[in-house]
């Protein structure tokens, strides 16, 4: 399928750094590309360029066929020629204005009657019947957050994007609303850019992932492919990847490498291309926790490492422990299992991980 947007465009600022937007997405028709990575990593400007409110000083940017910007050509079309909705981190709602003045605001091209209708159809999208005549300050976070959305939406944009869309909400709000959104943006079956640097809301909300950091783009891809595969030990920090260790490749036989880490070894899935070394990436729900290290027929894990527990962390219904097991290693799970274990600082345990849950990343 031919991409919809094609962006290969820079920002330079006079202090010497840069942001690029280098990215396609597949349209037109619903999908979610999640602009994903640290604070300060060059999302928002990325976004920014894309709505045509930062200049490209290199590059260009297409959608539909269309150049919305050429550096090289001069070309640089202003945001109302774009054709898009921008919902920002601030809903910048009116104060003083009711919920259907604040949905009405940008239609002034419409005749009454088709800003009637219009509204109407705004308010029974995003649930906001019978709350026509109340002003922002008296509607909830996810209540305001939907009105902005509704604003973004009522010119029928051909392209949507959001800057961190939940970030002013009260967390509990944020997973009520996350599904709510991803729902709701499939109704609209218009291609969605989103900013966030929460990993479980890109997951939840997004088709294709764009990693960045310090400006430039890391990986791109199918969202679970790149979660699940990252290229370099950059992207698999940034994405959340508790541990990233380099070993030494001993052996590769039948599709399966041994790599040796501190004083363990590792069995692992051989992606290829592998050298002398590696880098190990693990995530923390990956890694079982047991007491008792010898044989066991319960589990199809390839890796049972005699560990040390170095520390118990709690983190709401679920426990972090960290490990030493002839190298750092971080477990994730859940507090009762915890308790079940009765597992406290300094005890001996067993770290199961799969091999198949080990992801190589080759290092020469």
């Amino acid at each position: 399928m031919d991409a919809h947007l094609i962006s290969d465009a820079q920002r330079r600022y006079p202090d010497g750094t840069a942001v690029e937007a280098r990215f396609q997405i597949p349209g037109p028709g619903f999908s979610v590309t999640v602009l994903f990575g640290p604070s300060g990593s060059g999302k928002t400007t990325v976004l920014r360029l894309l709505a045509g409110l930062e200049r490209a000083d290199r590059g260009s940017i297409h959608f539909g066929g269309t150049a919305w910007s050429d550096a090289d050509r001069g070309v640089h079309l202003p945001p109302q020629a774009r054709d898009l909705g921008f919902l920002p981190q601030a809903y910048h709602l009116f104060p003083h204005l009711s919920v259907t003045a604040n949905l009405g605001y940008g239609l002034v091209s419409l005749t009454a009657r088709e800003r009637t209708v219009r509204i109407e159809e705004l308010l029974l999208l995003l649930d906001l019947k019978g709350l026509e005549d109340r002003r922002p300050g008296e509607l909830s976070g996810g209540q305001q957050q939907r009105v902005a959305l509704g604003r973004a939406l009522a010119r029928r944009p051909r392209l949507l994007l959001l800057d961190e869309p939940l970030s002013a909400l009260d967390r509990p709000s944020q997973l009520r609303l996350r599904k709510e959104l991803r729902e709701l943006l499939r109704t609209l079956d218009i291609p969605t850019v989103l900013v966030t640097h929460d990993r479980t809301e890109a997951l939840q909300l997004g088709d294709r992932l764009v990693v960045m950091d310090q400006g430039r783009v890391c990986q791109s891809g199918d969202i679970q492919q790149v979660f699940d595969r990252p290229t370099d030990p950059a992207v698999a920090r940034i994405l959340g990847v508790e541990t990233v260790v380099r070993g030494r490749v001993e052996s590769v036989s039948e599709g399966m490498a041994t790599v040796s880490v501190g004083s363990a070894r590792i069995l692992a899935a051989d992606p290829g291309s592998l050298g002398q070394q590696a880098f190990l990436c693990i995530r923390g729900e990956d890694v079982a926790v047991e007491r008792g290290c010898g044989p066991s027929s319960g589990t199809t894990a390839r890796n049972r490492l005699p560990a040390r527990i170095t520390a118990l962390h709690p983190e709401g219904s679920l426990m972090r422990i960290s490990l030493d097991c002839g190298f750092p290693l971080e477990s994730l799970v859940t507090r009762q299992a915890c308790l079940d274990l009765h597992l406290a600082e300094g005890d001996q345990v067993c770290a199961i991980l799969k091999a198949a849950a080990v992801h190589l990343i080759p290092h020469d």
